[in-house]
């Protein structure tokens, strides 16, 4: 079958189109007409020259030899032998022509890394609105709320007053000051300004703890679900990712006994996320005394608790810092920031707070990498931590509103049949079992064969409308992760659309 303009960009986002054959010292990449003029707009007129009027291809064609080509040689990009390419077009064709030049070999670990497909869907979805395309994305992990205006008073400020310089590479004093107070208060930890280093988010702080403290012939335990970037980092400090599997019965904790299991003399990080990304499940304290009770059992082991999403849960669950049960303050590396409570996803803050001798560790590759976060996101970090407890009257609005989404989407979702849901207690995901509307024999009633949650995914974006992410990029894939840091409206429209996209009389089943 022939596909439209925004299945072509969909099937782009999963890195379905495109296929690559390697002939000699030259690589031919074939795609689609409408990819391969905006590759040729990126790449830039200057560098390729049109030698005749392109032929027109499929998407379908694209597709199919894309898989052919990923069940042979697989889907990871060639690193060692990568060349620098010149780029021409054959007459009367789509065929790009690469020839190499200059030998431009990368890290194998940075060549292993793979993109984040909620970027990729979020940018698609960000893509297709700009062309008029009706699409609703539930793909971002992002509150949909301004920033509060005692913040963004702060900020202006901070520019204002002439705080626009380099700061001390752990941050600032003052905020290093209020993060301790925070972590007093609120978790009832003790750090000192010497334990704190402020980043340029908490996906900054949390790579820094694992290059830190892993390193090749080490293992680091992943949970899955977990957040796309935790195999990325690992993979990239040079560790093995261990990923344990949870189950939605389980409301995806991870299961003592399993982790036990999992243990090996290798281990050296444990990584917890709660309230969690994908899921938003939360650990309960009894759960998590019984993880520690593990983690104290094995000398080596460490654990990095991302609690990003502390303040975004809902009563009666409660969030507990991993690193304020007993014995766990020496073993623990927290991160936390400001761009999920408080709304600053595009101020780039986060901190880890960990014993001295990690966390001089983490602001060692800080101060060789990026330095000090802003000078302005910092100030307007004091004024977040200044709001009150948790953040006060201005998240506690935000959590309101999240909380009444979380409700209404539960119970749609719910009302689908084939859909199992666990009980997300926290942040601002739902990731429902979603394995009924897919797999062998499978077909989607004017779309085709749906074996997979990829596919599924991609029948949304083309006949709901509705982008949202597989849950194969978070370690499950039998899910899809929806967001709804949405307005009431959107979410309304967005699960009507579901909904009539997943009736029972749209598949069938040879």
């Amino acid at each position: 079958r022939t596909f439209d303009h925004k299945s072509a960009v969909s099937a782009r986002a999963f890195g379905l189109l495109g296929t690559e054959s390697v002939f000699s010292e030259s690589v031919f990449l074939t795609f689609p007409e409408s990819v391969f003029l905006t590759i040729r707009h990126l790449i830039g007129a200057s560098a390729i020259s049109m030698a005749a009027t392109m032929a027109s291809l499929s998407i379908r064609s694209a597709l199919e030899l894309s898989r052919q080509h990923s069940s042979s040689a697989g889907r990871q990009m060639r690193s060692s032998t990568t060349s620098s390419k010149r780029a021409c077009v054959q007459p009367r064709s789509n065929r790009l022509v690469i020839t190499s030049e200059v030998d431009q070999s990368l890290n194998p670990r940075v060549a292993a890394l793979r993109p984040s497909k909620t970027m990729a869907l979020t940018d698609l979805a960000r893509a297709l609105k700009e062309k008029g395309v009706p699409v609703i994305g539930l793909a971002a992990g992002e509150p949909d709320f301004n920033t509060p205006h005692a913040i963004v008073e702060a900020g202006v400020a901070a520019i204002r007053e002439g705080e626009t310089r380099y700061t001390p590479n752990n941050g600032t004093s003052e905020l290093l000051t209020a993060i301790c107070k925070k972590f007093k208060d609120e978790n009832g930890l003790d750090y000192n300004p010497e334990n704190i280093v402020v980043s340029n988010g908490a996906k900054q702080s949390i790579a820094q703890g694992v290059m830190a403290t892993c390193g090749p012939g080490d293992e680091v335990i992943i949970p899955a679900p977990y957040w796309v970037s935790y195999p990325e980092m690992v993979r990239l400090s040079g560790a093995t990712g261990v990923i344990l599997p949870t189950s939605v019965d389980d409301n995806f904790m991870v299961s003592p006994a399993d982790l036990e299991a999992a243990l090996t003399p290798s281990s050296r990080v444990l990584i917890l996320c709660t309230p969690s990304n994908p899921t938003g499940s939360v650990y309960t304290k009894e759960r998590l005394e019984a993880i520690a009770a593990i983690v104290a059992k094995h000398p080596r082991l460490l654990v990095i608790s991302d609690e990003i999403y502390e303040h975004i849960i809902y009563e009666p669950a409660k969030h507990y810092s991993f690193a304020a049960l007993p014995g766990m303050w020496e073993r623990t590396l927290t991160v936390n920031g400001m761009s999920k409570a408080f709304a600053m996803t595009g101020w780039r803050l986060g901190y880890l707070a960990a014993p001295k001798h990690f966390a001089v560790a983490a602001a060692r590759i800080q101060s060789q990498t990026t330095s000090g976060a802003s000078s302005i996101s910092q100030a307007a970090g004091v004024a977040a931590l200044k709001l009150g407890f948790a953040g006060g009257e201005p998240v506690a609005e935000m959590v309101s509103a999240f909380e009444k989404r979380r409700d209404f989407v539960v119970e749609r979702l719910r009302k689908i049949d084939g859909i199992k849901l666990g009980s997300p207690d926290g942040a601002f995901y739902v990731m429902p079992d979603v394995s009924a509307f897919f797999g062998p024999g499978v077909e989607a009633l004017g779309f085709g064969p749906v074996p997979d949650v990829d596919t599924l995914c991609r029948y949304l974006i083309e006949k709901a409308q509705v982008a949202l992410v597989p849950g194969d990029a978070f370690g499950i894939d039998t899910c899809l992760r929806i967001s709804y840091a949405a307005s009431m409206e959107t979410l309304t429209e967005a699960l009507d659309r579901l909904s009539a996209a997943l009736q029972p009389e749209m598949f069938s089943r040879k």
